[in-house]
């Protein structure tokens, strides 16, 4: 007998539609061949399958049996396939019936007792089968959460294959899983970190509030001990809060990566990557035999920190030149190419030379210039010019660190923010998400008009610093940028002035 169901197989976050037909015969040996282009865990789950349909109590076919995963042509990954092809070979024996199959989605990982493990990738997975028209989608009652922020279908998590024959049996009835998102929001989305932590440091703050309101990337130069990772780390908490599409655009990456957590429905706050400066290539911008997602795209919608940039190899460096630029990352092989977003704000922090106490005032400098050119000279300019604002962050006094006098909240910063971003939304209604940051140089000229007093200041910077076009965009985008958060809508001298002095290593002798 023939049984058809269907259920999602994954390519990179993009889940892809897959019919499982399951064809028992009524005579031959005990033997199950598995069709359409499976990896080695499908093909595994042969002896899943019949351990756990056994240990069920269920009868297991004692002939041969051929599985089909179609579209032949596409690669079957991972084991979310086991609970498909269970069912199938129950309703080729008449053990159970086909008729909820028809309109449902089936996927989970079979235990040998027929316990149902959770799978990765369940919210794509939701997502695919919501737009390819089904009703009803059975998965991991670890999953069920997950999948079920995907409004227009109903998610049923089933513990174990018993329970999944019973409910397409109809001899029991389960409620679909439902999710609080407002309330989700509410209470995962708070910081148990705040920006009011770090004292002093005022300069480097409004540098941070610049580069949030416009989405700017930007470089903290100082000594060790400065407050570079405090203030790095405290950046997400002055951002807008995640809208819907972006948590679940983000959620995709971290759900198919298994990286979401036990019975997590959604990322409510921002994320923040911190990868290690010995980070490979792969790890950072992804790839691998696997062509996994990498460090730039867990940081969608979020913060990419770089600590220690001169020290991250110099080839690895230049990977992200062009994500940066694109907000993309594709990672091509031979016989596919797949694509994951990596829209993120990037914030570097350097030392001003090897032993990181040059100019700091605290310490003595033990380098030579050339040891501190050859330091720097490990950033290479390109990469440097596609980060808009470069600060320095001196060391904090003393008295500064023991002051009590009441620094700013993030929540008081995050309200600037909030309103320079509404400016922009209202600048750029048809590209929702969109910030001054990732202007185009056709929307540089209509949005940063400059005066003849504007034009003087950033003509005398690009002589004298020997600016580059990109690094005369960069200018205007962050003096567009100071200029929404004053809420003005002509660009002003000091703007442009403010936006010049935040190219700090343009001014390096």
């Amino acid at each position: 007998m023939l049984a058809r169901l269907h259920s999602v197989t994954l390519e990179g976050i993009e889940g892809i539609l897959c019919e499982v037909e399951v064809d028992v015969a009524r005579g031959g040996f005990e033997k199950t061949i598995i069709v359409g282009l499976p990896d080695a865990a499908v093909k595994e789950s042969t002896e899943r399958v019949k351990s756990a349909i056994v240990n069920s109590g269920l009868p297991y076919p004692k002939t041969q049996s051929v599985v089909n995963l179609a579209p032949a042509d596409v690669r079957k990954e991972g084991p979310a396939f086991d609970l498909p092809i269970a069912i199938g070979t129950l309703v080729g024996q008449g053990v159970v019936g086909q008729k909820m199959l028809d309109k449902t989605v089936i996927v989970g990982e079979l235990a040998l007792d027929g316990r149902i493990r959770p799978i990765n990738g369940a919210l794509s997975m939701a997502m695919t089968a919501k737009a390819s028209g089904f009703p009803a989608m059975i998965v991991p009652s670890e999953n069920a959460v997950e999948a079920a922020v995907v409004q227009g279908i109903d998610v049923y998590g089933a513990a174990s294959l018993a329970q999944v024959v019973a409910l397409l049996n109809g001899q029991i009835k389960m409620a679909p899983a439902r999710v609080d998102l407002e309330g989700l929001f509410e209470v995962e989305g708070r910081y148990d970190i705040d920006l009011a932590d770090v004292k002093g440091q005022e300069a480097a703050k409004r540098a941070l509030t610049v580069a949030a309101a416009g989405g700017h990337n930007i470089l903290m130069i100082g000594p060790p001990g400065a407050g570079k990772t405090m203030l790095a780390q405290r950046l997400v908490t002055i951002l807008p809060p995640l809208t819907l599409p972006e948590s679940l655009e983000t959620t995709r990456i971290y759900s198919a990566m298994g990286l979401l957590g036990k019975g997590k429905a959604l990322l409510a706050r921002r994320p923040f990557r911190s990868p290690h400066h010995t980070a490979s290539g792969p790890a950072l911008i992804g790839g691998g035999p696997d062509a996994r997602a990498g460090e730039l795209s867990l940081a969608h919608n979020g913060v990419l920190f770089l600590d220690e940039f001169a020290e991250f190899p110099r080839h690895v460096l230049e990977m992200i030149r062009q994500p940066l630029e694109e907000g993309a990352v594709t990672v091509s092989r031979a016989k596919r190419t797949i694509h994951y977003p990596a829209r993120f704000m990037c914030v570097a922090s350097l030392n001003p030379c090897p032993c990181g106490y040059y100019g700091s005032g605290i310490k003595r400098c033990r380098c030579s210039p050339n040891q501190i050119e050859r330091y720097l000279a490990k950033v290479s300019g390109p990469l440097m010019d596609r980060i808009d604002i470069h600060i320095e962050v001196p060391a904090v006094t003393f008295t500064k660190l023991r002051s009590g006098q009441d620094q700013q909240s993030s929540a008081t910063i995050r309200q600037m923010v909030m309103a320079a971003r509404a400016i922009q939304a209202a600048r750029f209604p048809d590209q929702p998400g969109k910030t001054n940051a990732h202007m185009t140089h056709r929307e540089v000229e209509r949005y940063c008009c400059l005066d003849q007093a504007c034009q003087g200041l950033l003509k005398q910077a690009m002589d004298s610093l020997g600016l580059s076009a990109r690094a005369h965009d960069k200018v205007c985008k962050v003096a567009r940028t100071i200029a929404d958060l004053e809420g003005q809508e002509q660009i002003r001298p000091e703007f442009v002035a403010e936006a010049i002095g935040y190219r700090k290593l343009d001014r390096r002798p």
